[in-house]
């Protein structure tokens, strides 16, 4: 295993779960533990992740607070946020991650959270894990959510991850190998130039998204290539594009025609419709960690 890759998880480890972004009920999260726990894994929770603070989880430094705990505490070896919604980029600058790095643990979560794994990878290339949250962990007997579930443990204690991407008329098929880096559009646009702004050269890309209007995708996507960052791809990965809003003079295309557009010009391989991000279910992703498209699927090696 290479010293830039987090320790994979083995019973009587324990998982730190926190609330960066949107406030969360505790009855939310009890079937997270009572899942993790399933596993042999330990739980501990941020003395303030409960707090709330109009649409947050309690203010800045709450967050802050739980967060560098678990950074700093070698007994916890991997970090679950909660959930998304937004508030994860405002305390990045006042979070030191060296010692997720010396201690080689996880952080784990999708959506909003997109915000640390990019600053992670563009300030220390270090790997994180894209997968879901304590948000979508109800503990119902539900096929999509018991498959989102399995992938994050199988993510977590180091199996090889191997993935179907679907046919799509859009599609431009192919092979590529690369790092894996991304998450949710929005978040990515809105960190370009600033210190968590991701390098995608040589890399495989994946995107996803939820509830924009669908000439924000175009603007969005717009950004992304005038900033060179679809230009030295290895291949293009979008998963869910769900939820899309429009005007009441339509854009006149979806999600999916406007990001086949923006990337007609290009050579590489573009899948759509990975079961990634806003979809159920929704399959976990080791960003910065070698991956490899072959015969329509997508590996993830550990």
């Amino acid at each position: 295993m290479s010293q830039f890759t987090p320790n994979y998880l083995k019973k009587g480890d324990t998982v730190g779960i926190v609330s960066p972004a949107r406030h969360i009920d505790r009855k939310q999260v009890e079937p997270t533990i009572e899942w993790l726990e399933k596993f042999g894994l330990k739980v501990q929770l941020g003395p303030n992740m409960f707090n709330i603070l109009d649409q947050m989880a309690g203010s800045d430094s709450d967050k802050i607070s739980d967060f560098q705990g678990f950074i700093d505490n070698p007994n916890i070896q991997a970090i679950l946020c909660s959930r998304g919604g937004y508030g994860s980029v405002r305390i990045l600058d006042q979070l030191n991650f060296q010692p997720i790095i010396d201690q080689k643990k996880w952080i784990l979560g999708y959506s909003d959270v997109t915000a640390i794994h990019s600053h992670i990878q563009a300030n220390y290339g270090f790997p994180t894990l894209h997968c879901t949250m304590p948000i979508n962990i109800t503990g119902c007997d539900d096929l999509n959510e018991t498959i989102s579930n399995q992938s994050l443990i199988d993510a977590l204690f180091g199996k090889d991850l191997s993935y179907s991407l679907p046919n799509n008329p859009l599609n431009k098929y192919g092979v590529a190998s690369g790092t894996l880096v991304g998450g949710n559009l929005s978040m990515i646009y809105s960190l370009c130039g600033s210190k968590s702004d991701i390098s995608t050269d040589g890399s495989i890309l994946f995107l996803e998204d939820l509830d924009e209007y669908l000439y924000h995708i175009d603007r969005m996507m717009m950004n992304l290539k005038r900033t060179g960052k679809l230009q030295a791809l290895s291949a293009l990965v979008i998963g869910g594009m769900s939820e899309m809003n429009d005007n009441p003079i339509p854009f006149g295309k979806n999600a999916i025609q406007i990001i086949s557009d923006h990337t007609k010009a290009y050579d590489y391989p573009v899948y759509f419709g990975l079961d990634a991000g806003h979809t159920k279910p929704n399959l976990s992703l080791r960003l910065g960690m070698s991956a490899h498209i072959r015969d329509n699927r997508l590996f993830l090696p550990a």
